[in-house]
C-alpha cells in the first residue's frame, strides 16, 4: 500500500465514496422513521435503501481493512481508532438490534392508517442512535489524520 504512490489515495478515495453511500442510505432511512417525509413507507424505503447500504458495505470494508494494513502500528496506538472501531460496533448492534427485533413489527406501524403516527419509541430511539453513531463514526475517521 504505501510502495505504490497511487493506491492509498485511490483506496481511500474507494473508502470515502462507501462511506457516503453507507451513511447516506442509512440517513436517509434514519429520519425517515424520525418523521420526515411520513408520506413514504419506512418499508418500502428500507427495501430500496438496503441494497444501496450492503453495496457500501462492500466498498467501505476491504478498502478500510487495506488502509489499516498500511498504518496498523500507528493506528493501534491511536485511542481515536479504538473508539471509532468501538462505535461502528455500537453501530452494527443498534442496525442488528433494528432489524431483528424492532422493524418485524413495521408491517403495523408503517401501514397506510398509520403511518401519519410517530413510529414506535423503539424505532425512533434505534433511528436516533444510528444518526449520531455514525455521524461519530466519520468524525472519529477524519480526526485519525490529526492524532
Amino acid at each position: 500500500m504505501r510502495e505504490w504512490l497511487w493506491l492509498y489515495p485511490i483506496v481511500e478515495i474507494v473508502h470515502i465514496t462507501g462511506i457516503a453511500l453507507l451513511v447516506g442510505s442509512v440517513a436517509m432511512l434514519d429520519v425517515r422513521i424520525l418523521g420526515v417525509s411520513k408520506s413514504v413507507s419506512v418499508t418500502g424505503l428500507s427495501r430500496h435503501v438496503l441494497p444501496w447500504t450492503l453495496g457500501a458495505l462492500i466498498l467501505v470494508v476491504p478498502s478500510g481493512l487495506l488502509m489499516f494494513s498500511a498504518h496498523a502500528t500507528d493506528l493501534i496506538a491511536n485511542p481515536v481508532f479504538a473508539l471509532k472501531i468501538g462505535l461502528i460496533g455500537v453501530g452494527l448492534l443498534n442496525a442488528a438490534l433494528f432489524h431483528t427485533m424492532v422493524y418485524r413489527s413495521a408491517d403495523v406501524w408503517d401501514s397506510d392508517e398509520m403511518r401519519q403516527l410517530p413510529p414506535p419509541v423503539s424505532a425512533r430511539l434505534t433511528a436516533a442512535v444510528s444518526l449520531l453513531v455514525w455521524i461519530a463514526v466519520i468524525a472519529c475517521g477524519r480526526l485519525l489524520a490529526y492524532t
